[in-house]
């Protein structure tokens, strides 16, 4: 027995010294550079590409960070307050090593950065995935959005790329000296610096939310004449004897009949998603009760005071609010508050702040799309979106 484990530790040991005189053997050729370069430019473009399009919008991505923190995800809600410095640190960072590695600047330090994140991205994305717990990893914002599978799918790629990387580090040379590379990636990380900064005082700079400049929200809400609709499987479940058995069926219509069986409930499925409309789950609903979206959007002159937290609401907006209200109310606008907070914390707030206007209540998730800003302004004529502004620049929305 001793010796049939030796020989299979043997021949254990020459299967990996025989692949690994392959891989020196292809990466000595053309074959294998070209696969290193290509590899070089797809990691460190796509890193680039995903990083930036996160610093355009950190606090949509730092959203998703504190879905993963939360208690029935990750359990890390202790790190939610830091969600957005985190987010702001990874989106740079994920930059950063993307210009590096295509300057080959500090290849090997940055192969084993690039390697640490790939692995905890993807740690991320397949808890999405299996657990069903995060939807959307926010990967690429609001820009593209991918399935949590997809998103895996992607990581998984990537991460064979970086470890081509690593097999083919000697093809991975600068074209041009290691000074210039490092003004470079400095001059990268202060315009990631500058450019985090503004988007975080101001709005994103590209809207590719559903809630951009020009849309009617009317529109964004309603289905086309021949949307695709959800494929649902009903299971009825039925006791046969202390057993449980399952007949599933396409449609509800007539309940199948199980001879010997007791009817004890009906599952239901979603097999295939049908089409969603990109505005979804907005509403704007009184004290009563009552849904008035539809009369808001007949609204010819309306600004939207969004105001999705008052935990996390910033005080010094809150005069803003006061000052820029006043004038529109002064100009002719309907003005309205729209808030997921507690009504009577709602009616305390505009009180104290002397609020010329009412609030609603709207689902939060909603309202932190609409506009990256707590408060934030929406300018609506006729349903149709005409400007937004974060609390820093309600100066700029003219009347």
């Amino acid at each position: 027995m001793e010796n049939t484990g030796a020989q299979k530790d043997s021949k254990a040991k020459q299967i990996w010294k025989q692949l690994v005189k392959y891989k020196v053997a292809f990466f000595n050729t053309i074959y294998g550079k070209v696969l290193t370069i290509f590899s070089q430019l797809f990691v460190g473009g796509l890193f680039i590409f995903s990083g930036f399009i996160k610093l355009n919008d950190p606090v949509g991505f730092s959203f998703k960070l504190t879905d993963y923190f939360a208690e029935d995800v990750l359990n890390l809600q202790f790190l939610s307050p830091y969600a957005l410095w985190i987010a702001v640190f990874l989106v740079i960072l994920e930059v950063i090593l993307g210009v590096m590695i295509l300057l080959s600047l500090y290849k090997k330090l940055v192969l084993w950065s690039l390697l640490g994140l790939i692995v905890f991205f993807t740690f991320l994305t397949f808890y999405s995935a299996y657990f069903d717990k995060v939807t959307d990893c926010g990967c690429f914002g609001d820009f593209w959005k991918l399935t949590p599978w997809e998103s895996f799918t992607k990581d998984i790629i990537l991460l064979v790329a970086i470890l081509i990387l690593f097999m083919g580090i000697k093809h991975i040379q600068p074209i041009i000296s290691k000074k210039v590379n490092i003004a470079i990636t400095a001059v990268s990380l202060v315009a990631c610096i500058f450019f985090g900064d503004h988007v975080l005082n101001h709005l994103p700079v590209f809207d590719f939310r559903a809630y951009k400049i020009g849309t009617n929200i009317v529109e964004g809400m309603s289905y086309p004449p021949n949307a695709k609709k959800d494929v649902v499987e009903y299971t009825w479940v039925f006791d046969v004897n202390g057993k449980e058995v399952g007949i599933v069926t396409e449609t509800l219509g007539e309940q199948p009949i199980v001879e010997g069986g007791t009817y004890k409930t009906i599952r239901s499925e979603i097999i295939e998603e049908g089409y969603e409309p990109p505005i979804h789950d907005f509403y704007i609903e009184n004290e009563d009760g009552d849904n008035v979206i539809e009369a808001m959007m007949e609204e010819e002159k309306l600004i939207m005071v969004i105001v999705y937290s008052l935990d996390k609401v910033e005080d010094a907006g809150l005069f803003v609010v006061k000052a820029f209200t006043d004038r529109a109310i002064d100009a002719g606008y309907k003005v309205i508050g729209l808030s997921a907070a507690d009504p009577q914390e709602l009616k305390d707030l505009s009180a104290t702040m002397q609020f010329n206007f009412d609030f609603y209540t709207t689902d939060e998730t909603a309202l932190k799309t609409t506009v990256r800003s707590n408060p934030g302004v929406l300018k609506v004529e006729k349903g149709t979106i005409t400007g937004k502004a974060h609390y820093n620049d309600f100066d700029t929305l003219k009347f």
